[in-house]
């Protein structure tokens, strides 16, 4: 018998610079070594903690992943919703991901709030286009993050949250 999936809710950002382009971090996977090509690129963001709400949760992995310091206010949203299931050691996490969007940011990455295992991965950083993004052979999360971005940067974001993939 198999064990149910661990339901794991996300808050994820969609962080914005002055220049439309968005902020995705590189994952080369835990074992990576160095120089090693990124395996896909996805938006900041991570696990709800017991008692926190999707904003606070949001606005705590911005400062942990990103040294970025916001106010839940700040975020706009939520404009996707996205389930992904993946195995994750010996687990599979059912990963109910809640994203939301921060515009005109201008800042400096620094990933010194990083957990060890995010410090492991080597997550590289680089800011994208949505030109970049469509023309890319890279991986990203939401797979469809290129087509669905557009409606996003046209915001301010009105209505329900779309379904991404």
């Amino acid at each position: 018998m198999t064990a149910a999936p661990w339901v794991r809710p996300a808050s994820r950002v969609l962080v914005i610079d002055p220049q439309q382009r968005v902020l995705l971090l590189g994952s080369r996977g835990p074992a990576a070594q160095p120089g090693q090509p990124v395996r896909f690129w996805y938006t900041p963001g991570g696990g709800v903690e017991d008692g926190e709400d999707l904003r606070t949760a949001a606005v705590r992995e911005l400062a942990e992943e990103l040294g970025l310091v916001v106010d839940p206010a700040a975020l706009e949203g939520p404009v996707w919703l996205r389930r992904h299931v993946w195995p994750w050691g010996g687990t599979v996490v059912d990963s109910r991901e809640t994203y939301f969007a921060l515009r005109d940011v201008v800042h400096t990455v620094d990933p010194s709030g990083r957990t060890a295992e995010e410090l492991a991965d080597d997550q590289p950083h680089r800011w994208w286009s949505v030109a970049e993004l469509a023309a890319s052979t890279e991986s990203f999360a939401p797979r469809t993050l290129a087509g669905s971005l557009g409606e996003v940067l046209e915001g301010p974001w009105a209505g329900p949250p779309r379904i991404v993939d």
